[in-house]
């Protein structure tokens, strides 16, 4: 079995906001590296990275999709496993989820679009798991290029060190290749897909002094990460060699004090071999970043796990996906240990232990069996039984459990029913595929109706959900329009006295609780409880019951049915009889109090307010502005580009933006774009509260109550 030098391995991943080029950019990377002979396409339906029928014809990325390849640098051949992840922000938790298990990241940007709503958004997700970044500047062929426009606008706008490891040589159709300020050569790009389709000269005259103003940047920069690098800066600056600012940048690169940032156009191949040079040189291998923090499960101690081949296996489940031949698969990123295919692992959220029947090492939706898995690699495994996004598993000697994944709530819901018997059938084991492959998507019951609920992160996920069920399921669905997914919450506190008691002859019912129940503390999601019960009134052995009792209510609020969002329980006193008391009896006391205690909470109804960012030509602006003000939206900012477009910042509520996109499109001749993201719940104004309420088929109570 060998073992792999790791300092030559790269996890990355491709991140930016919609259509700034990423699959595009994957696949120029597939075919410098070999691993395909021919470019795919995502015009042409033709990208190796966007395998589902869904991606090909919209042209745009679902599904994060995993493969690996090897560049030649220096001599060496470098293993690179990469993520190609969605730019929609409907489909957020695929970048979330695979920044989780990343060591670095090419952050593409639109040389025209500059920073976009959705690329804050990733580069947050990347900043919250310490992931370190690239800058890829793409599109430098578009009107309105402008590279170092764009290395401005991440400072401003991202808050990063931006610093420019090339010039471009020209811009728009003008633009022809690029200037490595390393070693101050210029690279000049045919348009032409062959492996070897650029030639090395010399810097072009003109840009001989900025090319030195903006190398005289970089090596400043290069200086504060190495203090031999600074003593030459400041006695000989001409004397620091390639190999050492190579080596100060990568050192403020791996720590994230900087971001190099590079250019090109992946789309006329331009700039994508020396965006390979810049991965191999800057972001770090799995051993470059610090040791991963595990939770021993049998003593609660946390240790450091390296990446070393010959420690106890440690992997997290990043994703579950469905494959029509191979079945279940689960992607693994392995930070220590060895795993062999058809050995056994422990699951530690389950504490079962679990038969790994292959490993497969994945390029797209095409599995190649493995032997094994070493620390330091992604892999996908075959043979999981109960198996979900972000568990643990790991060696059966050693229980440890890494920190798992958070993910939002879905804020948007559709009722769905089988068009026949059949189609019934398939259905639940359809959605239960689907539910598990996305934690974002949730399905449910509505005990009134007894309709099928799911539910997402906008209109598009949940598009694509439905085309999905009849494609690859075969299921026919009838829909009903999209639905908010409205919380409820309350706004005031109450003490409440509920006393069970049910006597049927032989043993009966008894359950006596006192609580005070209102809005949780700031920040605090779910259920807050605690218990101040003295001298045994409650027995210790009933007050579980009592919050497993508020946390199930908690489920169907009492204004219209929807998911309390968060509440404060204080169990206060109570008494319990010594034969007729038991668990069932203080769970039903609990979900009684909440059903009346929770109406004089004066409660009320949230809805999701999403951020809003449309980019516009100004002739339109004033339109748009005011159809924001009439769906209700809060203006928070308004901008100007560069290039003559206004940019509008608004808090808009979900229930006025179906099918905004199709309204923006008519008020703007087609020439608007806008980008929206969830952001937080707040109230509903009273009046229309009311009728959603009434439309439930509850009752809004009074005042009185």
């Amino acid at each position: 079995m060998s073992k792999r030098d790791l300092s030559f391995t790269r996890n990355i991943g491709i991140m930016a906001h919609i259509d700034a080029g990423k699959t595009t950019t994957s696949e120029r990377i597939l075919f410098y590296t070999g691993k395909t002979h021919k470019i795919g396409e995502v015009h042409d339906g033709q990208a190796t990275m966007d395998w589902m029928v869904q991606e090909q014809e919209r042209g745009i990325t679902i599904t994060s999709a995993a493969t690996t390849c090897f560049w030649p640098y220096q001599g060496r051949q470098y293993h690179i496993n990469l993520i190609d992840t969605p730019g929609h922000v409907d489909f957020t938790v695929e970048v979330e989820r695979s920044l989780r298990v990343l060591d670095g990241t090419i952050a593409t940007f639109d040389a025209v679009g500059k920073v976009q709503p959705q690329s804050e958004t990733v580069w947050r997700q990347a900043d919250k798991y310490g992931v370190p970044k690239i800058a890829y500047v793409n599109k430098m062929d578009r009107v309105g290029a402008d590279f170092l426009g764009c290395v401005e606008d991440i400072k401003n706008k991202l808050g990063a060190t931006a610093v420019p490891i090339a010039l471009p040589i020209g811009s728009e159709e003008d633009f022809q290749g690029i200037v490595d300020l390393i070693s101050r050569k210029a690279i000049y790009y045919r348009d032409a897909d062959e492996l070897v389709n650029y030639d090395v000269r010399e810097v072009p005259a003109d840009m001989q002094e900025e090319v030195e103003l903006w190398r005289g940047k970089l090596l400043e920069v290069a200086a504060e990460f190495d203090e031999a690098v600074m003593e030459k800066y400041f006695s000989d600056p001409e004397s620091i060699t390639e190999e050492e600012i190579v080596a100060a940048i990568r050192k403020g690169t791996v720590s994230m004090a900087i971001v190099p940032a590079t250019c090109g156009s992946s789309y006329k191949n331009k700039g994508v071999q020396f965006l390979l040079d810049a991965v191999v040189r800057y972001l770090p291998s799995p051993l470059d970043i610090p040791a991963i923090k595990a939770t021993n499960t049998h003593n609660g101690r946390e240790d450091d796990l390296h990446p070393t081949a010959d420690g106890p296996f440690c992997a997290l489940v990043f994703k579950i996906a469905t494959d029509p031949y191979v079945g279940r698969l689960a992607y693994l990123r392995a930070y220590s240990g060895t795993l062999n295919s058809g050995s056994y692992v422990l699951n530690s959220r389950t504490g079962k232990k679990e038969r790994v029947a292959r490993l497969y090492q994945m390029h797209s939706n095409k599995q190649n069996p493995i032997d094994f898995v070493e620390a330091g690699d992604i892999c996908a495994a075959v043979g999981f039984k109960d198996l979900r996004t972000g568990d643990t598993v790991c060696d059966e000697s050693h229980h440890y459990a890494l920190e798992s994944m958070e993910f939002p709530d879905p804020v948007i819901g559709i009722a769905i029913e089988p068009k026949t018997q059949q189609d019934l059938d398939k259905l639940g084991v359809a959605l239960g595929k689907l539910a598990e492959e996305d934690p974002t998507f949730t399905v449910k019951s509505d005990s009134e109706t007894g309709q099928t609920i799911i539910s997402g992160m906008g209109e598009l996920h949940l598009d694509i959900i439905v085309d999905r069920l009849r494609r690859e399921f075969g299921v026919e669905i009838n829909q009903g329009a999209p639905q908010v997914n409205y919380k409820e919450a309350v706004t005031t506190s109450v003490q409440h006295r509920e006393l069970f008691k049910k006597q049927t002859g032989g043993r009966g019912k008894f359950a006596d609780i006192i609580v005070e129940i209102g809005p949780a503390d700031e920040g605090v999601s779910g259920l807050q409880f605690e218990s101040q019960v003295k001298g045994g009134n409650v027995p210790k052995e009933y007050i579980p019951a009592v919050q497993k009792g508020f946390e199930s209510a908690m489920v169907n609020g009492v204004l219209a049915g929807y998911e309390m969002q968060s509440l404060k329980v204080t169990l206060l006193d109570g008494s319990y009889h010594p034969v007729d008391s038991d668990q069932l009896s203080f769970e039903l006391a609990a979900r009684m109090a909440f059903r009346h205690a929770c109406t004089k909470c004066h409660p009320v109804l949230l809805e999701p307010i999403m951020s809003l960012e449309v980019v516009t030509p100004d002739d339109y602006m004033g339109d748009i502005v005011g159809d924001l003000n009439r769906r209700r939206g809060q203006i928070v900012a308004m901008d100007s580009t560069g290039n003559g477009a206004r940019i509008v910042k608004a808090f808009v509520p979900l229930a006025e933006q179906f099918g905004y996109v199709t309204v923006l499109r008519t008020l703007s001749s087609g020439r608007a774009t806008s980008t929206m993201t969830f952001d937080h719940y707040d109230e509903v104004p009273a009046a229309m509260a009311r009728d959603i309420v009434e439309k439930s088929g509850y009752r809004m109570p009074s005042d009185e109550e």
